[in-house]
């Protein structure tokens, strides 16, 4: 199954939480876009959290459900 893929990308001075490029919601703060992120994330696994830096380069990834390269451990 294809995971479904959110982004949260930085919006001149705000952060943006989108999934397939559209805009899901917009926020002041980094940490509630990624909050938002998180619970898209969770809601309709599987799915993957990109977190980009205020630059646009990726800063963390997040996987929910189903990931199809876990680490050993």
């Amino acid at each position: 199954m294809t995971r479904k893929r959110w982004d949260v990308v930085p919006n001149g001075t705000q952060w943006r939480l989108t999934h397939l490029g559209a805009t899901v919601s917009n926020h002041l703060a980094k940490q509630a876009a990624i909050d938002a992120g998180v619970a898209a994330a969770r809601a309709n696994q599987p799915s993957q959290l990109l977190i980009h830096r205020q630059d646009g380069a990726i800063e963390d990834e997040r996987t929910y459900g189903d990931d199809p390269f876990p680490p050993r451990g």
